[in-house]
């Protein structure tokens, strides 16, 4: 359940980080799908070592979660650094 919510997380924040104008609310919510992919990646760790999946589909699992993780990185990092926050005038 938990792993479905994570995972379908992924998807969804990249989804609506691509319809953001904003590079700040992209990389925010790239971020997000980052963050779902890392937490992907551990729940294969706990579904290994509860053995309640076969430990191949873990490590293959684990494996396309971290790609996820590394991809997301570097779409990231590849929209430079961040915009500096807007001061709103007093």
């Amino acid at each position: 359940d938990q792993f479905e919510r994570a995972s379908l997380s992924v998807v969804l924040n990249l989804a609506e980080g691509c319809g953001r104008v904003s590079r700040r609310q992209r990389r925010y919510h790239f971020g997000v799908a980052r963050g779902s992919a890392t937490e992907c990646a551990a729940l294969t760790d706990v579904l290994r070592l509860r053995r309640l999946t076969p430990a191949s589909e873990c490590f293959r699992a684990r494996s396309l979660a971290v790609r996820c993780v590394q991809m997301t990185t570097k779409l990231i990092e590849s929209m430079g650094p961040t915009e500096p926050k807007s001061e709103v005038a007093a």
